[in-house]
């Protein structure tokens, strides 16, 4: 059993290090003894938080490895200061642990149990999960430090959420609200810290820009996402969109659309320069509480070679929640789905239906096979939350038959 160590990284300490330049700076604003006070006051004056999710999951995978069980239980324990001078600060700590011997899983990146069981991504580790400075008035937002930071409902930039473990990024961020429904977003992320404790964090010089503009009943979003590895072979994946979403109500009945394009170039050291496209469209009704929806999305490809990608997503979320398309194959992914949600007692429940094919066929791969999803979640009490969530992908050109099951309870203060 591994287990992965509090350690501070070179990123962490340059966060912290610029964070604490910038307290300082406007600590000097005032008199010396007039600061002490005030910002001792902010601190004081602050608030502690945490989060605690005990988790069991399965896999069953038709192939050589043995199925995995795991048990796990996820703790999160912040503390936000006050704010001084629009100055405030988060400190949270993250740690993940096996519970009563259940580990009969693999976590590849981490040398966890290699090659012996399916994997489920959740290492063991002890971790700072955000520790950065926020300056915030009526007109700006900006954040330095080991940060969330999610945009687009997690389809291009998320927090995996999902895995104990999340994703979080050593960052700059920006958000400006100029106008009334105007929101501009820029980001410089020079970390990206992954799931998988600090086994696969990464090196980036990656610069996000997010323009959201809301005219009821239409919001209309455009974006550039400049990602830069600085890691292994030095690659840039560049990415421009534009998302139109919206709601129109009807009586007692309610409408919703997204339509969304966006354009990709990845391109490497290693010679490799892909074009590729990626398209949305879905429709959905609300009738008597009950949610119905119809999506088609395409992750293109460039002749077969390559498949538009969103490495910086919450996969999870997207494409089926067998996990079987974390990385897009090479023939591309048209993901067709149809989905319906509504409340019963006091909780929600969810069924998706994904129907996968290539988006370049091959001889040896056009069927990617489906996927039925089911989740009923609930809040109860003071802060619970309870689920139980299954996944069952049938393969055919790719992949082999998956089913995952997945209960937990949690507490959040």
């Amino acid at each position: 059993m591994k287990t992965t160590g509090f350690k501070m990284s070179a990123a962490f300490k340059q966060s912290v290090g610029g964070a604490a330049l910038i307290a300082a700076t406007a600590c000097m604003t005032t008199s010396s003894a007039l600061a002490a006070e005030t910002v001792i006051d902010a601190i004081k004056g602050g608030k502690a938080y945490g989060d605690i999710r005990l988790r069991h999951e399965s896999v069953e995978q038709d192939n050589a490895v043995d199925d995995a069980t795991a048990l796990t239980i996820r703790t999160r324990l912040g503390y936000k200061t006050g704010s001084y001078e629009g100055f405030s600060a988060v400190l949270e700590i993250e740690d993940s642990r096996i519970v009563a011997g259940q580990d009969e899983f693999t976590v590849g990146p981490t040398g966890f149990n290699p090659g012996e069981y399916s994997v489920i991504a959740d290492p063991e580790t002890t971790e700072v999960d955000q520790a950065f400075i926020q300056y915030k008035n009526d007109m700006v937002t900006a954040k330095l430090g080991t940060q969330v930071f999610t945009l687009d409902g997690h389809r291009f930039v998320g927090h995996v959420g999902w895995r104990q473990d999340r994703q979080t990024f050593d960052a700059a961020t920006f958000v400006v609200t100029p106008a009334d429904g105007l929101t501009v977003t820029y980001a410089h992320l020079y970390g990206r810290n992954r799931i998988f404790a600090e086994a696969a964090d990464q090196d980036s010089k990656d610069n996000l820009l997010h323009i959201k503009y809301k005219l009821e009943p239409v919001t209309i979003t455009a974006y550039a996402y400049l990602l830069e590895d600085d890691f292994g072979l030095d690659a840039t994946r560049d990415t421009y969109g534009i998302n139109v979403t919206g709601a129109l109500k009807l009586d007692d009945i309610k409408l919703l659309y997204t339509a969304e394009y966006a354009s990709q170039t990845f391109e490497n050291d290693g010679g490799a320069d892909f074009d590729t496209d990626y398209m949305f469209l879905e429709g959905g009704v609300v009738i008597n509480g009950v949610t119905g929806k119809i999506g088609y999305e395409v992750l293109g490809s460039d002749d077969g070679n390559f498949g538009f990608g969103t490495p910086l997503a919450t996969l999870h979320k997207f494409n089926g929640w067998a996990d079987i398309f974390l990385g897009t194959p090479d023939q591309g992914l048209v993901d067709t789905y149809v989905s319906v949600s509504t409340k019963i007692g006091p909780g929600k429940f969810t069924a998706v239906y994904h129907d996968f094919t290539a988006d370049e066929d091959t001889p040896t791969v056009d069927d990617l096979g489906s996927e039925l999803d089911l989740v009923y979640a609930l809040k109860f009490g003071k802060g619970y939350n309870a689920g139980i969530k299954y996944a069952d992908y049938s393969a055919d050109d790719f992949a082999v038959d998956t089913e995952k099951f997945w209960v937990w309870v949690g507490l959040s203060f």
